[in-house]
C-alpha cells in the first residue's frame, strides 16, 4: 500500500510540473508580446515575461510563508520563452500590423486562457499541499491571485488598462475555476481536479472572448 501510495504521488507530482510548466510557457509568452507591442526592448521584454509568469505565484508563496518563492528555482523557462517571442515578432513585426493584429490578438488569447487556467488550478494545489484544504475561501484566494497576479503586473508595468479590469470575463472564470478545483479535489483527488478545472476556466474564457460577455458597467452621461 505504501508503494501505491508513493507512486500515485509521484504521479500526482509529474502532472503538476507538467501543467505548471505549460502555464509558464504560456503566460511568458503573453507578457512578452505585450511588451513587443508596447516597443520595449530585449530586457523589457524578458522583465514583462518573466513578470507574467511567476509575478502571481510569487504572491501566493508570500501568503503561505513560502521564502524564498518558488519563482527562483526555475527562472530559465520564461527567460527562454520571453527571448523566443521577441525574436519572432522582431523577425517578424508584420505580426504587429494590418490584418495581422488579429492573428495577434488570438494566439494572446490563447496563452492568457491557458496561463489563467493552469495557474489558477496549482495555486488551489499549492494551498491545499501545505494543509488547508478546509479553508475554501483561502484555496479561492490562491487559485485567482496565482491565476491573474502575474497578468495585472505586467499590465501596470506596460502601462496599459489591466487585462482582469477591461476584458470579457476573467479574474471571475479564475474564481469559478478555483472552486470546481476545490468541489473536484474534495471529492476526485488532485489529478481530476486540476485538470478539469483547468478546462473550466479555459472554456469560460473562450465562451466570453466569443461571445462577448462583459459583467455590468455604470456609464457615465455626458
Amino acid at each position: 500500500w505504501g508503494k501505491m501510495e508513493r507512486e500515485n504521488m509521484d504521479y500526482q507530482q509529474l502532472i503538476t510540473f507538467i501543467m505548471e510548466m505549460i502555464g509558464t510557457i504560456a503566460f511568458a509568452a503573453s507578457g512578452a508580446m505585450v511588451a513587443v507591442d508596447r516597443a520595449m526592448d530585449i530586457f523589457g521584454v524578458i522583465v514583462l515575461g518573466v513578470t507574467t509568469a511567476v509575478g502571481g505565484g510569487a504572491v501566493r508563496d508570500v501568503i503561505l510563508g513560502i521564502v524564498p518563492p518558488a519563482m527562483f528555482q526555475r527562472p530559465i523557462y520564461t527567460t527562454f520563452t520571453s527571448c523566443i517571442v521577441f525574436l519572432i515578432l522582431y523577425l517578424k513585426k508584420e505580426f504587429l500590423q494590418g490584418h495581422n493584429r488579429e492573428t495577434y490578438d488570438k494566439i494572446m488569447l490563447v496563452m492568457d486562457s491557458i496561463g489563467l487556467g493552469i495557474f489558477t488550478v496549482v495555486g488551489v494545489n499549492t494551498g491545499i499541499s501545505h494543509g488547508y484544504v478546509d479553508y475554501m475561501f483561502l484555496l479561492v484566494f490562491l487559485g485567482t491571485i496565482t491565476g491573474v497576479g502575474g497578468g495585472l503586473l505586467r499590465d501596470i508595468m506596460a502601462g496599459v488598462p489591466p487585462y482582469i479590469l477591461v476584458r470579457h470575463i476573467y479574474a471571475c472564470a479564475s474564481i469559478v475555476g478555483a472552486i470546481v478545483c476545490v468541489v473536484l479535489y474534495r471529492n476526485f483527488g488532485a489529478v481530476v481536479s486540476m485538470v478539469g478545472a483547468s478546462a473550466v476556466v479555459i472554456l469560460v474564457r473562450y465562451l466570453a472572448a466569443h461571445y462577448r460577455w462583459n459583467l455590468p458597467k455604470l456609464t457615465r452621461e455626458e
